[in-house]
């Protein structure tokens, strides 16, 4: 550990580094989750899904994730063309309707497995 040194940045690479404005770094540290503290979006539901079944609940799910890679292939659409969507947020919103994508099929999966289980059991 004592032969370890700092690396270097490239020659003229300083020149070229560009500071974060402190209003930027605002806007992006409130995004962050904080210890303690649920975002709106993953707090649990105030009332109750349009079906009060187990079908509405699954059909709001699925209606959330569709309209989620919409909205990722919408901001994914204007940063090619060229529109007012900074690249960092179709990222974000690509990532998040894959990740709500992940979720819904590793839900199902379980689901599947659950009643799998339910018909092996002997009466």
């Amino acid at each position: 550990m004592a032969g370890l040194r700092p690396l270097a940045m490239p020659h003229g690479a300083e020149d070229t580094a560009k500071i974060i404005p402190r209003s930027e770094l605002e806007k992006l540290s409130s995004g962050v989750l904080q210890p303690g503290v649920v975002p709106p979006s993953l707090s649990p539901p105030t009332t109750a899904p349009t079906g009060s079944s187990f079908d509405g609940f699954l059909g709001n799910i699925v209606s959330e994730v569709s309209s989620k890679q919409a909205a990722a292939g919408d901001a994914v659409q204007s940063v090619t063309a060229g529109g007012n969507v900074p690249l960092h947020q179709a990222m974000i919103a690509v990532q998040e309707a894959s990740l709500s994508f992940q979720l819904m099929v590793e839900v199902r999966n379980k689901l599947l497995e659950s009643y799998q289980e339910l018909m092996r059991m002997q009466v």
